[in-house]
C-alpha cells in the first residue's frame, strides 16, 4: 500500500478529497434510491439500504436527505431511474481501474466514460479483463491521531475486520463487504471520524509507476473519472513508484 498512501497524501494536500465531498451527497442518495427501489423501503430487511443509510449517516448527510432519496426508490416520490454498470478499463502504464456507476442514461454515460479514457491515453477492457484482478472489500479510512494503533487493531478486529494498515498518519481498516457494516458501526460508536468509508474494488497485486509523465497522466486519469457526475466509485490497481517526485 506503499504507493496508494503516497498518492492518497498527495491528493489530500491538494484538496482532492475534499473537493469530491461537495458531490457526495448525490451518489450517495443515488445508491440509496437504487437500494430501496430493489429491495424496499425498510433496512432493517434491506442490507443494501441499511449500508446506504449507513455511509450516509457516516457523511453526516441530514435525515431528510436520507428518507427523500428512500422514497424515490420505492416510488413514494417522483425521481429518476437509475442503472447500474461497471467499467472495466485500462490506464497509461498497464494500470487497471474498475469504474462503478449508477446513471438515469446509459447512452449518455457510457460515450462520456469513452471521452476520458480516450483523451487521457486509457481504454475501456473487455468483461472479466480487469474485474479479475481486484476483490470486493470494506475500506475505512481514518486519521491516526483520533485513537491508538493498538485500540484500533482491538475494536475494528474485534468487530470483524480483516487487516488494518498503517500509513502516513492514517489508519486504512478492510474488511469483507458482510462485516463492513458490523466494522463501521464499531468505529463510528467510538466517535471516530471516518475520511472515507465505502465498499470498493480492491487489487491483488498493484502495478508501480515510477515514470514520472506515466504516474501523471494516471492520476489525471482517475480524477477525471472520479469528477464524472454519474461515477459512484473509481478503484485502480496503480502504485506510484518510491523514486517518482511530482511537482
Amino acid at each position: 500500500m506503499s504507493g496508494h498512501s503516497k498518492w492518497a497524501t498527495i491528493r489530500r494536500k491538494k484538496g482532492a478529497i475534499d473537493a469530491k465531498r461537495g458531490a457526495i451527497f448525490t451518489r450517495i442518495a443515488k445508491e440509496i434510491s437504487v437500494a430501496a427501489k430493489e429491495g424496499g423501503g425498510d433496512p432493517e430487511g434491506n442490507p443494501r439500504l441499511r449500508l446506504a443509510v449507513t455511509k450516509a449517516k457516516a457523511a453526516n448527510m441530514p435525515k431528510d436527505n436520507i428518507e427523500r432519496a428512500i422514497k424515490k426508490g420505492t416510488g413514494g416520490l417522483e425521481g429518476m431511474v437509475y442503472e447500474e454498470c461497471l467499467y472495466e478499463c485500462y490506464a497509461p502504464g498497464g494500470v487497471a481501474i474498475m469504474v462503478d456507476v449508477l446513471t438515469d442514461k446509459k447512452s449518455r454515460t457510457t460515450p462520456e466514460i469513452k471521452s476520458i479514457l480516450t483523451k487521457l491515453g486509457g481504454s475501456l477492457a473487455n468483461a472479466g479483463a480487469v474485474s479479475r484482478l481486484f476483490e470486493r472489500k470494506g475500506q475505512l479510512t481514518l486519521k491516526a491521531d483520533q485513537i491508538s494503533e493498538e485500540a484500533l487493531f482491538d475494536l475494528a478486529l474485534g468487530a470483524g475486520a480483516e487487516d488494518i494498515q498503517v500509513n502516513d498518519g492514517m489508519y486504512v481498516v478492510l474488511t469483507s463487504p458482510a462485516e463492513y457494516e458490523a466494522v463501521q458501526s464499531a468505529l463510528s460508536s467510538k466517535g471516530l471520524n471516518m475520511e472515507e468509508s465505502e465498499i470498493k474494488y480492491i487489487p491483488m497485486t498493484t502495478v508501480e509507476v515510477n515514470d514520472k509523465e506515466t504516474a501523471e497522466k494516471v492520476m489525471k486519469l482517475i480524477e477525471n473519472l472520479e469528477a464524472n457526475d454519474d461515477v459512484q466509485g473509481v478503484s485502480s490497481n496503480f502504485e506510484l513508484g518510491d523514486g517518482v517526485e511530482l511537482d
